[in-house]
């Protein structure tokens, strides 16, 4: 029940511990701390290291599952398929940055509260 509650929490971008508190101040920047409960989410340097890894993983996991799915069942040319591939790994990441960093403290939370 707790994995449910800290993953609803990540995917609105709140507080893992209150919910209540955002994360970010705008599209990169997070805050410091949650206003809310003065949860501080960066613990250490280099703490949304596995915030990359998650923004990665997802990235690829979806590529190398629907690229070979396209490009073997004949319904989009090769070239559109390169193309839009390209676009999607460049666009992507960019915009699942946020979630994977939310993603990445609920984890925390959860192993280690």
């Amino acid at each position: 029940m707790r994995i449910l509650i800290l993953l609803g929490r990540s995917l609105r971008l709140r507080c893992c511990l209150c919910g209540q508190g955002r994360l970010f101040r705008n599209w990169f920047s997070m805050h410091p701390s949650c206003s809310d409960c003065g949860h501080v989410y960066e613990r250490e340097p280099g703490f949304f290291l596995g915030s990359v890894y998650i923004n990665y993983g997802l990235t690829s996991l979806i590529i190398c599952t629907l690229y070979p799915i396209l490009r073997f069942s004949n319904t989009v040319s090769p070239r559109i398929l390169l193309v839009s591939a390209t676009v999607f790994m460049l666009t992507f990441p960019i915009w699942f940055f946020r979630y994977a960093r939310s993603l990445w403290c609920a984890f925390d939370e959860l192993v280690d509260p």
